[in-house]
């Protein structure tokens, strides 16, 4: 129910936009979800030495590429 929550409130506000500003929305989100599961793919991919480096442990990586790919990070702005 959260991520249900999380898109009812992202998209709230075009309840009385034009069709073509809920598209334009629609399309954004769909962009952020793809580059986030890009990164994910990524970061999978990075060596144990790789993860060490930037302070990060497997299992770290693993909770992460293993959450939905609408559950997003907290964003600012």
């Amino acid at each position: 129910m959260k991520s249900q929550t999380l898109v009812q409130n992202r998209f709230s506000s075009l309840r009385l936009s034009s069709p073509l500003a809920v598209a334009r929305a629609v399309g954004r989100q769909l962009q952020r979800w793809s580059a986030l599961s890009r990164q994910r793919r990524h970061l999978a991919a990075l060596s144990d030495h790789a993860l060490k480096d930037i302070g990060l442990s497997r299992a770290d990586i693993e909770t992460e590429i293993n959450r939905p790919f609408w559950d997003e990070p907290f964003r600012r702005g």
